[in-house]
């Protein structure tokens, strides 16, 4: 089994057992599976290699979570997830997808109406059925109706961030395969889509007949579509289908380019192609029937007289015509950041001190963090108040001190996620905000207002002289929930004039902001932040799919404030000047 699966089935564990009221051990279960969704390394390698001692090692895997992992893989299944599930038989990866809804209202919605999946779900709120719950009421029920209508839209496409470690892992094991020369992702993974629908993957191999045969027979394949001499097609058990093709050296190139997509770019390098005296498909790109270039992308690109264009770019947006005038952006690079401007501890709702944050961040190689805990107005997460601001401050001098002593180089800013308030005022008043070293504004609340009335908020907000950055700036949840109403171009233009820093906040299910906003802000000379919005050190690594992000949306690297050392990335701040 995948990292990912483990984790799926460990964290439905947690939800099982959180239904059945158990105390400490949900969140036991919950935080082991974050942290193996996140590991670098193969499960099933550690336990090869070490057994499970080598499994015990990882954080916060003890003793009966590491023979569950055991169970897992060898042999794809657990006794102890089955026990739970036969007791309240409902389909939780589904269910816990809608908005606001958790393993304990999934539990009273089984007991109390029978529902177990989104179709009695959807039955259950079109009659009126689930308003009338305690708990409930008429608004959860619309609320619902709502998230249901927008899981339709989003098509069963998955998160980036739950295809893109099974593709590597695919890839990893095809790697090892005798004969293959070189594999390589295509579609969708490989432009960084937000969503993607299916896996493509190209091999280089002198004995295809091996590849298709470990592929076919992956301990992941749910059903085999198609089993032929060069591609095969299988759908994976969680609903994903993925297609493997082996190629020729000589076609590679073309075949990766094709594959890759998107399909408006390819036809518009078929049709510069054709204007140009030459038939480009993903065999090659010939003239006449001779084939000038195919190997690799990068020669086809030059022959059709364009610069290289990177695979986040092929979206048609306008990169075909830069490319011809060879003024293509330098994008930002994977591992370019500096530092992260957006961590919560467990001061608010995150799960690691201060401390464990901040040796996380140095393992991963940054040279600063900002802690931003909540603020007190969202009381769910234990936000914090002007009093424990200060606190909080006592005891990131204390940690910042503690690492100088032990020659670590990395420095830990105050910050806050501050909350606007419904009228755009500041959940912290101006002389707390004003001595942190940087201050984030977000939306927590009011999502239904309208696009002016929201649009007005966020911009007052933004406005106050002590607003450093302005935090996942629309407010949607990928797949769960639509951003808010609000008027894009007007907040873009007010970060320009005010000052503000727009966020790309990197965690997977919010991506926030979109791509075609990123290009907005590099147009109009907006800077940008990409944080991880951590609540847990496995959350760090989600810096990845931000910069992916950023690249889709044209960035470079002087987008980006904190692809910057310390002093320089304070100097873009409000008043901060790199003065503190």
């Amino acid at each position: 089994m995948t990292n990912q699966e483990i984790a799926g089935i460990l964290y439905e564990i947690g939800a099982y057992l959180d239904m059945a009221d158990v105390s400490f051990k949900p969140r036991a279960y919950e935080k082991a599976a974050e942290i193996i969704s996140s590991l670098p390394d193969s499960l099933s390698d550690v336990y090869k290699k070490e057994g499970t001692s080598g499994i015990k090692k990882i954080p916060s895997v003890g003793a009966s979570i590491a023979e569950t992992i055991e169970e897992l893989i060898k042999t794809g299944k657990s006794k102890y997830h089955k026990e739970l599930k036969q007791k309240t038989p409902v389909d939780l990866s589904n269910l816990t997808r809608v908005e606001g809804l958790g393993p304990r209202k999934i539990k009273m919605l089984y007991h109390k109406l029978g529902i177990k999946n989104l179709k009695d779900l959807e039955f259950a709120a079109k009659k009126g059925k689930i308003g009338k719950l305690a708990g409930f009421g008429a608004k959860s029920e619309t609320n619902i109706l709502k998230g249901l209508e927008f899981l339709k839209k989003s098509g069963g496409r998955f998160l980036l961030s739950e295809v893109l470690p099974l593709a590597r892992e695919i890839e990893r094991r095809l790697n090892n395969i005798a004969g293959v020369k070189k594999v390589q992702i295509a579609g969708s993974v490989r432009r960084g889509k937000e969503t993607i629908g299916d896996i493509d993957i190209l091999i280089i191999s002198n004995d295809a007949d091996k590849v298709m045969e470990y592929f076919v027979k992956m301990p992941e394949v749910g059903r085999v579509l198609a089993r032929g001499d060069t591609k095969s097609s299988v759908t994976l058990k969680k609903g994903l289908d993925v297609d493997v093709r082996v190629l020729s050296e000589k076609s590679y190139g073309s075949a990766l380019a094709y594959f890759t997509g998107s399909k408006d770019h390819n036809v518009a390098m078929r049709q510069l192609a054709i204007k140009m005296g030459y038939k480009l498909s993903e065999y090659g790109l010939f003239k006449g029937q001779k084939q000038v270039a195919g190997k690799n992308e990068e020669e086809i690109y030059k022959i059709l007289g364009l610069d290289y264009v990177e695979p986040e770019l092929r979206e048609m947006t306008g990169e075909i015509e830069v490319a011809r005038k060879h003024q293509l952006p330098e994008l930002i690079k994977y591992g370019d950041l500096r530092g992260d401007l957006q961590i919560q501890t467990n001061w608010s709702d995150g799960k690691n001190s201060i401390e464990e944050m901040a040796l996380a961040a140095m393992k991963i190689g940054l040279e600063y963090i900002v802690i931003t805990d909540h603020t007190k107005r969202l009381a769910m997460t234990n936000g914090l108040d002007a009093r424990r601001i200060v606190q909080q401050g006592k005891e990131i001098d204390r940690v910042n001190q503690k690492l100088k002593i032990q020659n670590s180089k990395l420095v830990i800013l105050k910050g806050s996620e501050c909350d606007i308030l419904k009228d755009g005022s500041m959940d912290l008043p101006d002389e707390v905000l004003k001595d942190l070293d940087v201050v984030g504004a977000s939306v927590h609340s009011y999502f239904n207002l309208s696009e002016e009335e929201q649009t007005n908020r966020i911009q007052k907000a933004m406005r106050n002289p002590h607003v450093d950055i302005l935090f996942h700036p629309t407010g949607r949840l990928i797949n769960r929930r639509e951003a808010y109403a609000v008027d894009v171009d007007a907040i873009i233009r007010t970060a320009k004039e005010a000052k503000t820093i727009m966020e790309i906040d990197a965690f997977p299910d919010r991506l926030d902001i979109k791509d075609e906003y990123i290009k907005r802000c590099v147009d109009g000379g907006v800077k940008m932040s990409i944080d991880s919005d951590a609540h847990d050190i496995s959350h760090l690594s989600v810096l990845e799919f931000g910069i992916m992000q950023a690249r889709r949306g044209w960035a470079g690297r002087g987008d980006i404030i904190n692809a910057h050392p310390l002093r320089e990335m304070l100097r873009y701040l409000k008043g901060r000047g790199g003065d503190k």
